[in-house]
C-alpha cells in the first residue's frame, strides 16, 4: 500500500479574508477568556458543586489555546513585541491548567484498563465511582476502589489469578502516585491563578478584547489571511507525510512496542512526531475558525484524525505512568507484573490509535484528489 500524501487546501477556491476577521476572532476569544475567568472567580470558592469550577478552568484553557495558536499562525500580521510577549505566557497558563485534568483522566484510563485486563466486569458507573472516590483515606492499600477488581474477577488460570492479585496493588500504587500528582497540579493551578504573572496575562487579554495590535501594514493595505492559513495546512501535511504511515496502515505491526523493555525513562521517542502532528492539526483547526468564523464547517475526517491523535497522546502518557510506577522500589513481583502488562496494553493502544489515524488520513487524501 503506497503512502498517501495530502496536499494543502487551495486558497483560490474562496475569496480573500481580510485582517478584520483575525481581529474579530481574537476579540471573541479574549471575551471568552474573561467570561470564563469571571465564572471561575464566582464559583471557585463558594460553589458546592465541583462541575462549575472545572468547566470554568476548561473554558479558560480552551480560550488561551486558541489565542496562542492564532498568534502563532498569523504572527506576521500582529505586533511582534506584543505577540512574542503574550505567546509564552498564554502557553504557560494553558499548560498549568491542563495538568490536573490530565492526571485525573490518566488515572481513570489506567484503572479501567486494569479492571479489564484482570477479568473484572467494568460498568460505566463503576468507572466514575473509581475515579470519584479518591480521597486521603483511599491512599491506604486495600481500601482503594481498584481492590474490588480481585473480588469481581473471574476464576481462571494461575496467570490470570496472578494478574488479578497484582492488579489491586498496582491500582492502589497508581492511585497514590497520580492522585498526589493531581493534588500538586491543583495547588499549582490555584497558585498560578493568584499570581501577579497571571494578573498580567489577564490584563493583556482584557486589552485584547477591545484592541487587537495589528501591524501597520495589516491595517494600511488589504491583507488576505488565506496564504497564512494555507501555510499552516502545508506544515501539517509535511509533518504527516513524514510519519511512517505505511507501517501504521498495518494493524498489530508492533512498532509501538519497540524499546518497550528499555531502561530509559523515556523509551518511546517515536511518539514525538505524532504529538507534533496533533499540535499542527489543532493549529490548522484554529486557522480555519478564523477564516470561516461562525460559518466554519466541521471536517468530519479531520475531526476523526484529531480524535485518534488524542487517543494516541492519552495512551502514550498512560503507558509512561505505568512504566514509572513499575520503577517504584521494593514493589511485589505480582504488582510489577501487572504494571508491565498494563504498560504493554497501553502501547498497543498507541499502535491502534496510529492505525486509526492512518485510516482517516488516507480517506482524507483520497477525497482531495
Amino acid at each position: 500500500m503506497a503512502q498517501q500524501h495530502l496536499e494543502p487546501t487551495d486558497p483560490t477556491t474562496a475569496g480573500p479574508v481580510s485582517a478584520d476577521a483575525l481581529a474579530d476572532y481574537l476579540r471573541a476569544q479574549a471575551t471568552e477568556f474573561l467570561r470564563a475567568l469571571r465564572l471561575h472567580r464566582e464559583t471557585g470558592t463558594g460553589s458546592s458543586s465541583t462541575e462549575e469550577p472545572v468547566d470554568a478552568a476548561r473554558a479558560l484553557r480552551h480560550a488561551a489555546r486558541r489565542i496562542t495558536g492564532t498568534l502563532h499562525t498569523f504572527r506576521p500580521l500582529l505586533d511582534p513585541t506584543w505577540s512574542e510577549a503574550m505567546h509564552p505566557e498564554l502557553a504557560w497558563l494553558s499548560g498549568t491548567l491542563a495538568r490536573e485534568h490530565a492526571y485525573a483522566a490518566r488515572l481513570e484510563r489506567l484503572l479501567l484498563a486494569l479492571q479489564r485486563l484482570s477479568g473484572a466486569v467494568v460498568l460505566p458507573a463503576q468507572a466514575s465511582t473509581v475515579v470519584g472516590s479518591r480521597s486521603a483515606g483511599a491512599e491506604r492499600v486495600g481500601t482503594t476502589a481498584p481492590s474490588t477488581a480481585g473480588a469481581q474477577s473471574h476464576p481462571a488460570t494461575p496467570d490470570r489469578s496472578n494478574l488479578t492479585v497484582g492488579a489491586a496493588k498496582a491500582g492502589a500504587l497508581l492511585e497514590r502516585q497520580l492522585t498526589l500528582a493531581r493534588t500538586r497540579s491543583h495547588s499549582a493551578a490555584l497558585q498560578a491563578l493568584g499570581s501577579s504573572r497571571f494578573h498580567a496575562v489577564a490584563d493583556n487579554v482584557a486589552v485584547l478584547a477591545s484592541e487587537v495590535p495589528l501591524t501597520p501594514a495589516a491595517t494600511a493595505t488589504p491583507t488576505d489571511l488565506r496564504p497564512l492559513a494555507t501555510a499552516a495546512d502545508e506544515r501539517l501535511c509535511d509533518a504527516v507525510n513524514a510519519l511512517p504511515l505505511l507501517t501504521a496502515g498495518h494493524p498489530y505491526n508492533a512498532e509501538a512496542l519497540i524499546h518497550g523493555l528499555s531502561p530509559d525513562p523515556a523509551p518511546h521517542p517515536q511518539d514525538a512526531p505524532w504529538h507534533h502532528v496533533r499540535l499542527l492539526l489543532r493549529l490548522r483547526r484554529y486557522a480555519h475558525e478564523v477564516l470561516d468564523g461562525d460559518e466554519a464547517r466541521v471536517d468530519v475526517r479531520m475531526l476523526t484524525a484529531g480524535t485518534a491523535l488524542n487517543r494516541h497522546r492519552d495512551a502514550s502518557e498512560a503507558a509512561a505512568a505505568a512504566a514509572a510506577a513499575a520503577r517504584t522500589p521494593r514493589i511485589a513481583p505480582a504488582t510489577a507484573y501487572a504494571l508491565g502488562v498494563l504498560h504493554a496494553d497501553q502501547r498497543h493502544e498507541v499502535e491502534a490509535a496510529r492505525f486509526a489515524f492512518q485510516q482517516s488520513w488516507e480517506k482524507k487524501a483520497m477525497s482531495t484528489r
